[in-house]
C-alpha cells in the first residue's frame, strides 16, 4: 500500500475542505474522531456480524468497502493532524472474531483520542488494516477504493455538499 500517496491525497482533500468551509484555524481533531467512530459503526452495521437476532445477510462487498474507506479517510486525516504518517503493513497475525477486531478497532480510536501519541495512532491503523484483512480486503482493493471515495469527496464539494 502506497501510504504516502493516500497521505498526499487526504492532504489535499483536508485543505481544500478546511479552506471552502474556513475551517484554517479550528481545532478539528475532535470532530474528525467522533466522525472516525461513526463510520466505524456505519462499517459494522454493513457487516451485520453483531446481529445475532437478524437472520438477514450482511451488505454487499462493495457496499462494506466504501464504508471501510469511509474510515480509512479520517484515519489519515487524523494522522495528518498531529503530523503522525504510517508507513507499515502490520504482520500477519492471529485473526480476531470480526466483533472482537472491530472492538479491538474502537478500543484504539478511544486510546488514541485521549493520549494523542504515534504509538496510539500506530495501534489504530494497524488494527484498522486488520480489520480490512478480517473483512477480506487486499491492499490494492483498499487503496483502489479509497482513491475512487476520495474523487468523490471531491466531486460533493464541487457541489457544496
Amino acid at each position: 500500500m502506497d501510504f504516502a500517496a493516500l497521505y498526499s491525497l487526504q492532504r489535499q482533500l483536508d485543505e481544500r475542505i478546511e479552506t471552502q468551509h474556513g475551517l484554517m484555524e479550528e481545532e478539528l481533531f475532535a470532530k474528525k474522531l467522533l466522525a472516525l467512530l461513526v463510520e466505524i459503526g456505519e462499517l459494522a452495521n454493513e457487516t451485520r456480524c453483531f446481529k445475532f437476532w437478524s437472520v438477514k445477510p450482511p451488505s454487499p462487498q462493495e457496499k462494506v468497502l466504501e464504508e471501510y474507506v469511509d474510515g480509512l479517510h479520517f484515519i489519515l486525516s487524523l494522522g495528518l493532524e498531529c503530523d503522525f504518517l504510517y508507513s507499515e503493513i502490520p504482520p500477519q497475525s492471529a485473526a480476531l472474531p470480526l466483533v472482537e477486531q472491530f472492538l479491538a478497532v474502537f478500543q484504539a480510536a478511544d486510546e488514541f483520542g485521549k493520549t494523542k501519541s504515534r504509538q496510539s495512532y500506530d495501534r489504530l491503523f494497524t488494527e484498522y488494516l486488520l480489520l480490512g484483512r478480517q473483512l477480506g480486503f487486499s491492499t490494492e482493493q483498499i487503496e483502489q477504493a479509497y482513491k475512487q471515495k476520495n474523487q468523490v469527496n471531491h466531486e460533493r464539494q464541487n457541489q457544496n455538499y
